[in-house]
C-alpha cells in the first residue's frame, strides 16, 4: 500500500470590538487528502479520501463540519466480496451519512459526512449535539466499554470509525469528578441512553458506565493509573452485555475484561501490552450476520487475546512500532502489523508496513504489505 497524505490547513481568525467587550470568533478550514493503493491478497487497488474540515468557535460556542469524499479504483477490487461487504457498513443514525456509490468505469465514488456537530462549552458544562463521536474506555487495543464508536485494531485505520447523532451533556462536579448524560438515535429511529461517572480517587481515573438500548444493555467500569513512581501506567475496563443477535433473535449474555500496562524506556522504546478475556466466543458466521450490530466489535473469535505493542525512536528521522496481536484457542490465530518510518522533515515522511493475519478461517485471512508516503503543509 502507498499512501499519499496531503494536508493544507487556511485558518482565519476575526476579532470584534462591541460596546466595551473584545470578542473573538476563530474560523478555520483544513483540507486533507490521503491516498492509499494497496495490495491485498494479489489484489492491487487506490483509495483516496479527500477531506474537509470547517470549524468555528466564539465566547464557549462552537460548531464542526468533516465531510469526506471517496473515491475507489480497481475493477477486481470493486467488483470483490470484501468490498461488498464494506458497502454495507452504515451508521447507526437515523439518516444516512453517506451517499450512494456512483460508478465509474473501473472505479466507484461517494461521499460521507464524517462529523457534524455544534455545542456550548465553558468551566464546568459541556453540550454537544449532532453526529460526534462518544469516547468510552480506556484500553489500547479493546474498549469492551464502548458500544458507540469502538475503535477497530485490526483495520487499517483503527481510529476511523462512524459518528453517532447525539446529545451529549458532561457536568463538572468537583475538579476530580464528572458526570455524562447521552442520548443517541439509532438507524430504527430508537433512542440510545448512556450514564458515565468518572472521578480520580487515590491514585487513578475511576469511571462506571451504563448504556441502554432497545437491543442492548451494558453495564461497565473503567480504571487508568499509575504504579507508584515507577513510571508504568496500568489501565483495565470491563464491561456485562446482553444483547439480541442474529440469526435467533435471542439475547445472548457476556462478560469481557480487559488489563494493561504501558511503559516509556530512556532509551525511547515504548512498550503496551494488554489482554482481553471474553466469557462467550462467537463463530465468523455469526459476527458476520452482526456486522452491524450495536456490539459487533465485542463479538470475539476466542475466550482469551493476547495483544503486544512496541514503539521506538532509534533518532529523530527513523522510527519504528509493531502490533501483534494472538488469539489463544483452537484456531490460533495471529496478527501482526509492522511499520518503519523515515521522517525526511517536517513535511516529508516514508513507511514500510504489513498487515498480516493468519486465522483459519480463511475469509477472514489478510495479506497486505505498503508503503507510503506522506506529504503534509
Amino acid at each position: 500500500m502507498t499512501e499519499l497524505y496531503l494536508t493544507s490547513k487556511v485558518s482565519l481568525t476575526m476579532t470584534l470590538l462591541c460596546t466595551g467587550s473584545l470578542l473573538v470568533a476563530d474560523f478555520q478550514s483544513n483540507i486533507e487528502n490521503s491516498n492509499f493503493t494497496l495490495k491485498q491478497d494479489g489484489t492491487m487497488y487506490n483509495y483516496n479520501r479527500l477531506r474537509l474540515k470547517n470549524s468555528y468557535t466564539s465566547n464557549g460556542y462552537y460548531l464542526t463540519f468533516i465531510g469526506d469524499a471517496l473515491n475507489y479504483y480497481g475493477n477486481n477490487y470493486i467488483k470483490s466480496p470484501t468490498f461488498n461487504t464494506s458497502k454495507n457498513f452504515q451508521s447507526d443514525t437515523s439518516f444516512a451519512t453517506q451517499s450512494a456509490f456512483a460508478s465509474y468505469q473501473n472505479g466507484t465514488a461517494n461521499a460521507k459526512i464524517y462529523r457534524l456537530y455544534a455545542g456550548y462549552e465553558d468551566a464546568q458544562n459541556s453540550l454537544v449535539f449532532g453526529v460526534q463521536n462518544i469516547p468510552m474506555g480506556v484500553g489500547k487495543f479493546w474498549t469492551p466499554t464502548n458500544i458507540f464508536n469502538p475503535q477497530n485494531s485490526y483495520a487499517l485505520e483503527p481510529d476511523e470509525v462512524f459518528g453517532v447523532m447525539a446529545l451529549s451533556y458532561t457536568r463538572a462536579l468537583s475538579p476530580m469528578s464528572r458526570v455524562q448524560f447521552v442520548i443517541s438515535q439509532r438507524k430504527n429511529s430508537s433512542l440510545k441512553y448512556a450514564l458515565r461517572y468518572k472521578a480520580f480517587i487515590n491514585f487513578a481515573d475511576v469511571a462506571l458506565d451504563m448504556v441502554k438500548s432497545d437491543d442492548t444493555t451494558m453495564l461497565g467500569f473503567e480504571i487508568q493509573g499509575n504504579l507508584g513512581e515507577s513510571g508504568i501506567e496500568l489501565q483495565s475496563e470491563g464491561s456485562y452485555i446482553k444483547s439480541t443477535l442474529l440469526p435467533t433473535n435471542k439475547e445472548e449474555e457476556l462478560y469481557q475484561l480487559t488489563a494493561g500496562a504501558d511503559y516509556g524506556f530512556a532509551e525511547g522504546l515504548i512498550l503496551t501490552t494488554e489482554a482481553l478475556y471474553s466469557s462467550k466466543t462467537f463463530s465468523y458466521a455469526q459476527k458476520v450476520l452482526n456486522y452491524n450490530s450495536e456490539v459487533a466489535t465485542n463479538l470475539s473469535d476466542a475466550n482469551l487475546h493476547i495483544a503486544l505493542g512496541l514503539a521506538y525512536d532509534f533518532n529523530i528521522f527513523l522510527s519504528a512500532s509493531l502490533t501483534s496481536i494472538t488469539s489463544l484457542n483452537q484456531s490460533n490465530a495471529k496478527f501482526f502489523s509492522p511499520t518503519l518510518t523515515y521522517t525526511l522533515n517536517d513535511y516529508n515522511a516514508f513507511t514500510l508496513g504489513a498487515i498480516i493475519y493468519n486465522s483459519a478461517v480463511k475469509e477472514e485471512q489478510t495479506h497486505l504489505y505498503y508503503l507510503k508516503y506522506t506529504l503534509s503543509f
